[in-house]
Formats: C-alpha cells, sequence, structure tokens
C-alpha cells in the first residue's frame, strides 16, 4: 500500500529560496558542476548546490517521525539510496544503537566526508544500478531527494530495487502542482532529470510495482 507521509515537507518549507536568482546565476555552468557531486556541490558556493553541507542535528526529528511510521526495532537494518554524508544514518544509529545501517552513493566527495561513526557502513554505488543486497534484506530502504536525479528509465530500476531489497520503502522526490511550481522547480534545480506532477509520480510508482511510501516537495 502506498501512503502519502509528510515528514521532509516541514523542514524543507524552513528553507527561503531566490529562484530569479538562481536562474539568472550562470545556471548551465552551475548544473554542469553540481552533477559531477563533488566539492563543490556538497562544499562550494550556494550555487552550485547545498552551499555548505554540515552537520546541524535536524536529521534528528526525521529519524524519530521515520522509527514510529515504520516500527523500528532496537536491531533494525536500515538502507538510505543516495545517503550523501550519512547525516540520517548517523541519527538511525544514534537513535537506535544496535540497528545496522548501510548507505550508498554516487558522489566519492560525500562518502569521504561523511559522519565517521557511519563512514565505514557506506560505499559509492549508483542508484540505477542493481543494488548488493538480498531479497526482503532490509527493514527500511528511504531515498530522500535522490531519485528525481534520474532518467525515467533508470529511475523505475531504482524503485524497482528498492521494492525488492526492503520490507518497508520510503522515499522523497521533487514535484510540482501548478504552473508557478514548475517555474520555480526549473529555476531552482540543479541535479533533476525527472519533472513530474504528483499523478505522474504515482503512475511510476505503480508502473515500478514499489508499493512503499512517498512524498512530494514542492518549490512554491
Amino acid at each position: 500500500m502506498r501512503n502519502l507521509l509528510n515528514v521532509i515537507t516541514p523542514l524543507h518549507k524552513k528553507t527561503k529560496r531566490e529562484y530569479l536568482s538562481r536562474m539568472n546565476n550562470d545556471k548551465i555552468k552551475c548544473m554542469k558542476i553540481a552533477r559531477k557531486y563533488d566539492k563543490d556541490f556538497w562544499d562550494g558556493d550556494r550555487k552550485f548546490g547545498y552551499g555548505g553541507y554540515k552537520y546541524d542535528g535536524r536529521q534528528s526529528i526525521i529519524a524519530e517521525k521515520l522509527i514510529e511510521q515504520y516500527d523500528l526495532k532496537e536491531d533494525a537494518k536500515i538502507l538510505d539510496v543516495g545517503c550523501g554524508k550519512g547525516f540520517l544514518l548517523y541519527e538511525f544509529k544514534r537513535l537506535l544503537p544496535k540497528s545496522e545501517v548501510i548507505g550508498f552513493d554516487i558522489s566519492k566527495y560525500a562518502i569521504e566526508n561523511a559522519e565517521k561513526e557511519v563512514k565505514s557502513n557506506l560505499f559509492i554505488h549508483n542508484a540505477k544500478d542493481r543494488y548488493p543486497f538480498k531479497n526482503k534484506n532490509f527493514d527500511l530502504a528511504i531515498s530522500i531527494t535522490t531519485l528525481h536525479n534520474l532518467p525515467i528509465e533508470e529511475l523505475k530500476k531504482s524503485l524497482r530495487e528498492m521494492q525488492r531489497v526492503a520490507k518497508n520503502k520510503y522515499l522523497v522526490v521533487e514535484s510540482f502542482r501548478n504552473e508557478e511550481e514548475l517555474f520555480n522547480l526549473q529555476c531552482w534545480a540543479l541535479t533533476c532529470n525527472s519533472f513530474f506532477t504528483p499523478k505522474d509520480w504515482t503512475y511510476i510508482f505503480k508502473d515500478s510495482n514499489y508499493t512503499g511510501d512517498y512524498e512530494f516537495i514542492y518549490f512554491e
């Protein structure tokens, strides 16, 4: 059963964004740099990505909500698809010390600069490729603002892999409900390849046999 959740959205809305400034600031060049997912994307100038992706504890409430949502036990096995520097996995491990947390990301820089408490559990891997895990290996697989970076055929492969390796699934992708939100998303997004409405996303989930939960973030 696919359910629409509201876990990331409150945090997403706290960030102020200047959409036109992003679009007018040599955006094509910035997109090319961002899509290398190197230092500039994570810890460089804001025009290339995060503008400094540092641990500040904000992921704690996300981990708490997901632990409650999926009734995760002390020894839960959790996979993060597109884990970045592992901040969310660190929070899971802090709250569930006996849990097994594993994550992967396409970015070598992110893995090399991950939180030391979980760094040994992270590896470089592309979300479009088959995941090196057995069926239903994890109690929960998550993917936060990663899968929309894939073109649709690769996206569907990743959805099928999340479905295969985990008992419970939860993902967050960018979306739009009207022309204004589409314009803002097109202005802001540096790495997004899949621009879909909620209706289109849910069709893709069904077509990919993805039965997990999901959340859309909008650029209002």
